[in-house]
């Protein structure tokens, strides 16, 4: 049995933070929802809302970019290749790469994106790979803790070296408390509950995001009818589910 729990912290945001950002003529409106700020040194969240039009190139530098397209749909351009995308698509864009979105409109076109720093070195550096686009529907749903199930999108089966990028469902109900080994950022794309970590309770809603730490027990209770629905990304790269009770003993495991 592992030894006690060390004191970690997460952090939840609500839809309606402040911050968003649009420069110049941009068609992107960018809001960092969590990221070094809110004590998310490995992974960044932002919120990226498309006007129509073509936004202007975005660098992904030496970060690994996941991307998860929420409503709308367009054209995802990266690394000069072209994908069509839709809602509920995810996306990889490699290091030392580019991407844009290009939009007909006329609503706007909502990206969830997530850039992670390279895990042990693994992108830095690295010649850009190939871009990728998974449809969240062509993915096979896999068992996770208390009933709770998730699909994976974006992961190393796609070529990605530093995340894995999934979309969990969580039923009516809470599950018990548990850990991770990994670092998370979450957004809910659907659904209501309380957030259960740090000693306290913190109600949430659709467009809520959290960063969950390594090792942060914590628990997210469904307190409404119908599913929960939140996309998540993690680092190192691995299961959902691998998951461990407060006493350090294993909860779950995947072992896909």
């Amino acid at each position: 049995m592992a030894s006690a729990i060390p004191s970690v912290h997460g952090h939840i945001t609500s839809a309606e933070a402040p911050g968003a950002r649009r420069d110049g003529s941009d068609t992107a409106t960018v809001r960092v929802a969590q990221g070094e700020a809110t004590g998310s040194p490995w992974l960044e969240l932002s919120v990226v809302d498309f006007a129509p039009g073509r936004c202007a190139d975005r660098p992904t530098d030496h970060r690994e970019t996941v991307l998860f397209f929420v409503h709308g749909e367009g054209t995802l351009v990266a690394g000069g290749t072209e994908h069509p995308v839709e809602p509920q698509a995810g996306a990889l864009i490699p290091a030392h790469s580019t991407w844009a979105v290009e939009h007909a409109g006329p609503a706007d076109l909502r990206v969830l994106a997530v850039a992670a720093e390279p895990a042990d070195g693994a992108a830095d550096g690295a010649a850009a790979g190939a871009s990728a686009v998974v449809r969240l529907a062509d993915q096979e749903a896999r068992a996770a803790t208390g009933d709770r199930s998730f699909r994976v999108v974006v992961d190393p089966a796609v070529g990605c070296r530093s995340v894995t990028q999934f979309v969990g469902f969580v039923p009516p109900g809470r599950a018990p408390d548990h850990f991770h080994q990994y670092d998370e950022v979450i957004y809910v794309l659907a659904g209501r509950g309380v957030l259960h970590m740090d000693g306290g309770a913190t109600p949430f809603g659709a467009g809520s995001t959290i960063h969950l730490p390594p090792r942060l027990v914590h628990c997210l209770e469904n307190v409404g009818d119908d599913p929960l629905v939140v996309l998540g990304v993690f680092t190192p790269a691995g299961s959902p589910a691998d998951a461990f009770y407060p006493d350090g003993t294993r909860a779950y495991y995947d072992p896909q």
